[in-house]
């Protein structure tokens, strides 16, 4: 079972002493004439002495500062925390991803401290769920394979935000949701990061099953021989170099009256060595974190189940483990797919899109009202967009549809194009198509590739868009924001936001 990091959340209106917390957190942001102190519970008279002290402090208000000082007696607490925010614009407005950032940088610098109290701007409701979800992303750790556990230093353990809308109704769901999306992104990292030599397919599916427990969900897992006898060409023909086999893994909440019919497919690459076609050795050091579609499209589904949202949402998580080996697939080996479909593997490293095919497939024989796919699919990714934009391609209602989703997630995602001409360059001379088109755009192709294997309804292709996640899922440099270092989760936070506006624009 993946251990799971939640934050106990609650919220106050006034008297910060009620929070009795360890710390204080306030801000501060970089005005054009130097450190700003935004609004703040502490008295007229501390908040005006503190703000003439911050530039002898050396508190400039940077997105990721933060300062420690000696707790006020007003505060009731014993260290006052001095957030930054970054750049301020001339009204002092802060957006409330910038809150969401803030509080999650803070609770995640402070570490070894068992409560705070966040006296950020906090007026509506909106902003008091920004900082919660916020600090429920920042309070995570990952030391389950630490002989000494935290060594002290574990997560913030309870936060209070300080709000005046402390009584209303919608806040009370809003700190909910906060704490569900917290954990399920928590254990989306938590699953990511794990070492590929206890996270494997098996494990992996069944994992996903204890993870399901006491959720209105069903989970159905089809092994090697199930995969094998169904015609899982993609699966069985990348899982075949381990000896650790494949498996499928179907995730469904479907409550009565639904408002859609979603599906998610996911990667889930629990180690890609490139397989006969090797990666170099630098290549590989980050590959554990080749199964994060997987972990995302699970995690997504579980929190709308516990979350409630009135969709059906069925996930589907492609797991196998590339390796080389005598039993593995080879170059020029042609693979039939499940539906049908043959495909000659020009690149046994070209892997993620040979499973998600599969999935695809099978998703669609459902008829979802919308597919939508996540995988850390291609390195050309970080090519265009880098190692903190993720990318979205498909129809565009869909598409788009999806970005706006991640921007009221707070995660950063861009449209990228699928031009027609690049769906020739999969062309093959003995199947009905390759892994593997031409050299330049090999992001889209890769989509191009995928959405051969999207099925229709009545005539009509399934609406459909692919997340690329190969950048984002995975920080390999410093921590920042409420993103620690290794697994971030991204992805399931835009996933239950696109489900959450297919019920409003049903409404």
């Amino acid at each position: 079972m993946i251990p799971t990091t939640e934050l106990k959340l609650s919220a106050i209106a006034k008297d910060v002493r009620k929070a009795k917390s360890d710390a204080l957190v306030i801000a501060v942001g970089q005005g054009s004439n130097g450190p700003v102190l935004l609004e703040n519970p502490l008295s007229a008279k501390s908040a005006k002495a503190l703000a003439d002290t911050l530039p002898l402090l050396g508190v400039t208000g940077a997105a990721d500062e933060v300062h420690r000082l000696p707790g006020l007696p007003e505060s009731g607490t014993d260290v006052l925390v001095l957030a930054g925010v970054g750049k301020l614009g001339p009204d002092h407005a802060v957006t409330v991803e910038t809150l969401r950032r803030a509080a999650g940088s803070a609770v995640r610098q402070l570490a070894g401290v068992q409560s705070v109290a966040l006296g950020l701007p906090a007026a509506t409701v909106a902003e008091a769920a920004a900082v919660a979800e916020g600090a429920a992303l920042g309070a995570y750790a990952f030391n389950e394979h630490r002989s000494r556990g935290n060594d002290g230093r574990g997560p913030v353990a309870e936060a209070t935000v300080l709000t005046p809308v402390a009584g209303d109704k919608q806040l009370v769901k809003a700190l909910k949701r906060a704490a569900v999306l917290g954990r399920a992104v928590n254990a989306t990292r938590s699953l990511v990061n794990q070492p590929p030599s206890h996270l494997y397919p098996a494990s992996f599916a069944d994992t996903a099953a204890q993870m399901a427990k006491g959720l209105p969900v069903k989970v159905t897992v089809l092994d090697e021989d199930k995969l094998e006898k169904d015609g899982y060409g993609g699966l069985t023909g990348v899982g075949k170099g381990s000896t650790r086999p494949p498996r499928l893994v179907r995730v469904e909440y479907a409550p009565v009256r639904a408002k859609a019919k979603l599906a998610f497919v996911g990667k889930g690459i629990t180690f890609d060595s490139g397989g006969l076609s090797l990666k170099p050795a630098a290549g590989m050091m980050t590959m554990k974190c080749d199964m994060a579609g997987a972990a995302v499209v699970l995690n997504a589904v579980l929190a709308i189940a516990e979350l409630g949202v009135p969709v059906k949402a069925t996930a589907w998580l492609c797991l196998a483990e590339n390796m080389p080996s005598g039993t593995a697939s080879r170059p020029s080996d042609v693979l039939t797919m499940y539906g049908g479909k043959t495909v000659e593997v020009l690149n046994t490293d070209a892997e993620g899109r040979l499973v998600m095919a599969d999935g695809l497939a099978a998703a669609s024989e459902e008829h979802p009202d919308v597919l939508l796919d996540v995988a850390t699919l291609t390195g050309a990714q970080m090519v265009a967009l880098g190692s903190r934009v993720g990318a979205v391609m498909g129809e565009e209602p869909v598409r788009d549809a999806v970005k706006a989703a991640a921007d009221r997630a707070g995660e950063l995602f861009w449209p990228m194009p699928l031009p027609d001409e690049l769906r020739s360059g999969l062309d093959s001379q003995v199947a009905d198509l390759s892994n593997m088109g031409d050299k330049y755009g090999g992001m889209l192709t890769a989509a191009i590739f995928l959405r051969e294997f999207v099925g229709e309804t009545d005539g009509v292709r399934i609406p459909w868009a692919h997340l690329d996640i190969a950048g984002p899922a995975f920080n390999e440099g410093s921590p920042h924001g409420y993103t620690p270092k290794e697994g971030t989760g991204v992805a399931v936070r835009t996933l239950v936001a696109y489900a959450e506006d297919v019920v409003a624009r049903s409404a």
